[in-house]
């Protein structure tokens, strides 16, 4: 079964309940970014997860909460509403160590509103004396809760069944096995997301203002010029000194293996800064993967004449190890030459099948040994006398 005709799970909940723990709990990994600062997720994450044979698209989700006053926490919230209301069952995850606040009566209000099938579970319930104790939980208007104990795995496997019991039939939809992934790169707060949004043609992912909005990269698959392409947006990489926390560690880590696991990398640079350090060390990063890269300069309209040629010169020179790579100049808010980004993408896959000949692969090393013949050692120079292309992807 393909992951694109999975029923969708969304785990919904307040912030710091430990969604993010029992989806770690669930997948037997850690993938989503786990702290117990709360609010470290943000944007949706989805994952293909398995149970007694049945699989699953696990969706985790920011915390849920009313604070209208704050612009970030209501996008969040928005966000966390639209992931239930694209599931076929929403597992809200209370928290049994502490009373009913008003964002559970919030969360509670609107499931029952929604209609969606959901499944009630009480987290942090570490024995039978606390199990015994979750009267407060009924004045939901829920039903009784499910107890477990994300963190220690106490009454996950009874979770679970009940999750798989209640599980639509598995359509049957068109695979997404095989499609090319793309993974968005970046320093914090260069437009990556503004990009996947306009890329998606909705609000997927959260944009602000404030650096780091992004923590656990973003899988989602899109359509481009009718094609579809899994892309992953990721948390904006910064220097090792930059690392404020645990969450932005593992956040890196995260994106780290979205280059490793890429096929092409959609390098970001804010046009307006030019190229820096930090861009040098990401094209070699994903140079040394073996990925294929494109440059894109984006916020090119805010940046002015003088300031184009200088960044023209700097990613000209310090980008020179990539020259290979195609370098487009968009705007992602505005959507300028966006519409240019889909043929690059092909062109760049295409030259990753490439093959070259056997004849033709072994008399270009032969005119490259005798434009620069390798060294003597003991009165010997080495010679390569054949060469085979193995494989592509990379070629």
């Amino acid at each position: 079964m393909s992951a694109a005709s999975l029923p969708v799970v969304a785990v919904i909940g307040r912030p710091n309940v430990g969604k993010s723990t029992l989806v770690n709990r669930v997948l037997r990994r850690r993938l989503a970014v786990v702290d117990p600062q709360a609010g470290v997720t943000r944007d949706r994450r989805q994952f293909e997860a398995e149970w007694n044979g049945r699989s699953f698209i696990l969706v985790d989700t920011g915390g849920w909460e009313l604070s209208p006053d704050e612009p970030l926490i209501a996008r969040v919230r928005g966000q966390t509403e639209a992931a239930a209301a694209a599931a076929d069952l929403v597992v809200y995850l209370a928290d049994a160590t502490t009373q009913v606040t008003d964002d559970d009566q919030g969360i509670a209000r609107l499931l029952l509103r929604s209609g969606v099938p959901h499944l009630f579970v009480a987290n942090k319930v570490d024995g039978e004396r606390q199990e015994a104790h979750l009267d407060h939980l009924w004045s939901l208007g829920l039903g009784e809760p499910i107890p477990i104990s994300a963190q220690h795995g106490r009454g996950v496997g009874d979770f679970l069944d009940a999750l798989v019991d209640n599980l639509p039939a598995e359509g049957s939809v068109e695979s997404r096995s095989g499609l090319a992934r793309l993974a968005i790169i970046g320093r914090p707060n260069v437009g990556k997301s503004t990009l996947l949004n306009k890329l998606a043609g909705e609000q997927r992912v959260l944009v602000d203002d404030q650096p780091g909005t992004t923590r656990d990269p973003i899988d989602m698959v899109i359509d481009l010029d009718g094609e579809p392409f899994e892309i992953v947006d990721t948390a904006g990489i910064r220097r090792r000194t930059k690392i404020d926390d645990d969450a932005d560690f593992y956040a890196v880590l995260r994106a780290r293996e979205a280059i490793a696991t890429a096929d092409v990398a959609l390098l970001v640079i804010d046009g307006t800064g030019g190229v820096t350090h930090q861009e040098q060390r990401l094209a070699e990063e994903i140079a040394a993967a073996g990925v294929g890269l494109i440059v894109l300069l984006n916020k090119w309209d805010a940046v002015d004449d003088d300031a184009r040629a200088l960044t023209e010169d700097g990613v000209g020179d310090r980008l020179a190890f990539v020259s290979w790579a195609p370098v487009l100049r968009i705007s992602a808010l505005t959507g300028s030459r966006i519409h240019r980004l889909p043929k690059a993408i092909r062109a760049v896959l295409e030259a990753r099948r490439t093959r070259v000949a056997t004849p033709q692969l072994n008399r270009l090393i032969r005119s490259w040994q005798e434009a620069h013949p390798p060294p003597m050692r003991a009165g010997k120079r080495a010679r390569i006398i054949y060469a085979v292309q193995a494989d592509t992807n990379p070629p």
